[in-house]
This record gives structure tokens, C-alpha cells and sequence, in this order.
């Protein structure tokens, strides 16, 4: 058997013929010769007539321990749709790139698993290769499909550097955990470059969407969905409770003869009243026996907490009217201050019970993108950061060349 059969058999390049093959010292040099006369330009555009020539090489799967490259004579065209001259578009290669197609999907594949020193260890290229070729990945895999079927979304921002200062705004979908839009920035701008990409047609379509109580995301919806439902997140409402709560307890820290008790105080009633040990449950009933107000705060705060976890939907409205009722009259300024914040948001909050979303999702993804930031060391730019959330978070599902 010859040698260009045997690489034609054990490379199966796409499009293209082996027809020699030298050994030297940067590797296995692999001679092809393209099966199509007629020359493409990335643009889609075909012609016969040939501007220049001139070899170019690509970097392709290693053969074992040794580097292979594949090298032909690459023709340049003069494109009648682009206007200029462009250099013609090989089936075995992404536009503009120095690495074959399936080189490039193996280090994609290995970066949705992996951090980026030990592709670039395994693979032999740096750090800025590995950055260019997952952009080129992200780019030829992600599709305006990931906008299509969107009923049930979320909405979260994250702080993916030290000082609080830089922010990506990320919209998830509900129904399959998949991102679908990262934009930069935590302003109304940054939701309004999704809903301008998803269109009239499919924001029409969108049922709810579920988010934190801040400002900035109410107009964006206001304007582009204003027929979904707004569900404000049940873990910032029950945050509220805690700070109320905190506020109540703190005011009576004087009341407690040593820092141990008062700690112990204070871990018993920070723990819902599912998870109470004995020697808890038997310190707080203390508590209650001695200070009648703090025992009403904790009973109010468990009261807000049963409405997420044990009264049916259908009695939602009722339960929270009549908690609200009782925190306004309850003298208890904090719990009082917390029934009109409630009352403000009382919609969203209904919203959430009634649709059962919250913004868990989001907030697991949030976790997973601190997690892909800091196994890459941190990002230098927005963009770098955005195209590894679509590689990892987008469900993009990368073809290996072994099947």
C-alpha cells in the first residue's frame, strides 16, 4: 500500500486528496490536493477564476507523539460579493483559521471539561490559540435556535471580577437550564440587546420570567414582554425576613448575660424551624417565654418562609394578605417596614407561587460561571468570559472525530 493511500484511509480529510507525504523536523507534512475545481470564498460565493496561489499549512491532530500538518497550494479569488480579494475557503478548515476543523473541536470539547493549562500542555499550543480557536468553536456551533421555544426565562446579573465593578447580565432558560444571551454590563441596556435578538414574534411567546427585586430589569420587560409575569425570587424575600429578624434581635443583645448565650441565640433563631436540633428548639422556646416580641418576630419570619414551602397555591393570596395584616399590626417597626415592601412586590411574589420558578437556576449558573472564572484564572476581557459560558453553559454539543 502507498503511502498517500494509507493517509487518505487514516486521515479522511474532507475534501481533499493525499498526494504526498514528508517526514522533517517540525513533523508529518501531509500534501493535499482539494477534489473541487471551483473555489469558495467564506462568503458562500464560488468562481473558477484564480486571483494568486500560494502554500499554506494547517495544524492537525497529532499522529502519536509527533505533529502533523496539512499543506496545500491555497488560491485566492476575486469575489464579486465581498468587493475585494479573498483567499478561498478549504472544507477541512474554519474561515481564517491556521488549524484544522477537527484539531480545533478536540480543544473545544476539552475546555467545556477542562481548564486551559492543561489543554494547552496536552495539545501543544498557547494559551491565546486555545482563547482564538473556542471563539471560532463558539461561533460556528451557537445559532439563533437557542432563542426559539423560550416561554419560562431568568434574568440574573454576576460580578465576575474583585471590586464589584464588572458585570455580565445572563438570561437563562428555565425549561432546559440552558444560557442563552450574556451580555456585558448590569444595565437596562444589556437586557434590552436580548430582547432586540429574540424579536417580536418570540418575546410574544414568552410567559414569565423571574428575577431579583432590582430596578433596572422592570423596564426592559415593561417594554418588550409586558404580557409575561414578572416572579420576583423567593430567596431575596426571605433575606428580608432574616434582616428583620437580625434588626429585632440585635436591639436586645443587652438582655443576654454572656457573648456565648447571645451567639447561641442567634444561631437558633437563623435556623428554620424544619431544621431545629433539641437543644435549639428548647432554646428558642426559652427565648419566646422571655421576650414575647422576639418569639412574634421569629414566628412571623417562619410564617413568610411556609408560604414557598407548605400552603397549596390556590390559598397563596389569602395566607400572604393576612400576613401582611398581622405584620402591620404586629408594633414590631421592622416587621412593619417589611409588610410594605411586601405589599409593593406582592404581585411578583404571587407570580412566583403560582408559576413555581424561582431564580435557583439562574443562581446555580451563576455558581457554575464563578467556577469556569476561576478555572481559567480569571478573564481578561467580557468577551473571553462570554464565549466560555455559551461553550460550557450554551449545550453545545461538539462532534469529536473518533465517532
Amino acid at each position: 500500500m502507498r503511502v498517500s493511500t494509507a493517509f487518505n484511509r487514516m486521515l479522511d480529510i474532507p475534501g481533499g486528496l493525499v498526494q504526498d507525504v514528508s517526514f522533517t523536523d517540525q513533523g508529518v507534512v501531509v500534501d493535499v490536493r482539494l477534489r473541487k475545481r471551483r473555489l469558495r470564498c467564506p462568503c458562500g460565493n464560488t468562481s473558477k477564476a484564480v486571483y494568486d496561489r500560494k502554500i499554506r499549512r494547517w495544524r492537525h491532530l497529532d499522529l502519536g507523539s509527533t505533529r502533523c500538518w496539512l499543506q496545500t497550494s491555497i488560491r485566492r479569488l476575486d469575489c464579486v460579493r465581498c468587493g475585494r480579494v479573498r483567499t478561498e475557503q478549504v472544507p477541512w478548515a474554519r474561515p481564517g483559521a491556521r488549524h484544522t476543523q477537527d484539531f480545533e473541536d478536540v480543544i473545544g470539547w476539552l475546555c467545556q471539561r477542562t481548564d486551559r493549562t492543561t489543554v494547552t500542555r496536552l495539545m501543544r499550543v498557547t494559551w491565546r490559540t486555545v482563547t482564538r480557536i473556542v471563539k471560532r468553536v463558539v461561533d460556528g456551533y451557537v445559532d439563533n435556535g437557542r432563542l426559539d421555544n423560550l416561554y419560562r426565562i431568568g434574568v440574573d446579573e454576576i460580578c465576575y471580577r474583585r471590586g464589584g465593578r464588572d458585570y455580565l447580565t445572563v438570561v437563562a432558560d428555565h425549561d432546559t437550564g440552558r444560557v442563552v444571551h450574556v451580555a456585558e454590563g448590569r444595565t437596562q441596556q444589556a437586557l434590552n440587546s436580548f430582547f432586540l435578538d429574540l424579536g417580536p414574534e418570540r418575546c410574544a411567546q414568552v410567559e414569565a420570567i423571574s428575577m431579583d427585586m432590582a430596578s433596572i430589569w422592570k423596564q426592559p420587560c415593561a417594554t418588550h414582554i409586558p404580557q409575561a409575569q414578572i416572579c420576583f425570587d423567593p430567596f431575596h424575600i426571605i433575606v428580608w425576613a432574616n434582616q428583620a429578624l437580625d434588626s429585632v434581635f440585635r436591639s436586645k443583645r443587652r438582655q443576654h448575660n454572656s457573648h456565648k448565650q447571645w451567639q447561641r441565640t442567634r444561631a437558633a433563631i437563623r435556623t428554620g424551624a424544619e431544621n431545629l436540633s433539641v437543644s435549639r428548639r428548647k432554646l428558642l422556646e426559652e427565648t419566646n417565654r422571655n421576650d414575647q416580641k422576639l418569639g412574634q418576630a421569629w414566628m412571623l419570619k417562619e410564617d413568610l418562609r411556609d408560604i414557598y414551602r407548605t400552603i397549596p397555591p390556590s390559598q397563596a393570596d389569602n395566607y400572604l394578605n393576612d400576613w401582611i395584616e398581622r405584620a402591620n399590626n404586629s408594633q414590631i417597626q421592622e416587621f412593619e417596614t417589611l409588610a410594605r415592601r411586601i405589599t409593593k412586590h406582592k404581585t411578583g411574589i404571587l407570580n412566583t407561587i403560582h408559576q413555581g420558578i424561582s431564580n435557583g437556576r439562574s443562581e446555580g449558573i451563576n455558581a457554575k460561571i464563578r467556577l469556569i472564572n476561576k478555572r481559567g484564572y480569571g478573564h481578561h476581557t467580557a468577551a473571553t468570559l462570554t464565549t466560555m459560558i455559551y461553550l460550557t453553559l450554551g449545550k453545545i454539543i461538539i462532534p469529536l472525530p473518533t465517532k
